[in-house]
């Protein structure tokens, strides 16, 4: 599955290549990119652990960057 989320208050592209970079190496993640220039995260990993992984990243944004969130729609 691949979707595309909006990030709010992300703040410093360092800290968005820090967060792609630890999202990465989730397991079940194919491919995760974070674009500070349009505050946009795509992730495409395995349907049946998407949500957990969702929120695993929201745990490791939060920790890089703590009023960052992945906006879900």
């Amino acid at each position: 599955m691949r979707k595309v989320f909006k990030l709010q208050e992300l703040e410093c592209a360092n800290c968005a290549a820090k967060m792609e970079r630890e999202i990465s190496k989730l397991e079940g993640v194919t491919k995760a990119t974070i674009s500070f220039m349009t505050q946009k995260f795509t992730l495409e990993a395995e349907d049946e652990k998407f949500d957990s992984i969702v929120e695993q990243a929201q745990k490791i944004i939060s920790k890089i960057e703590p009023d960052c969130v992945i906006v879900k729609k």
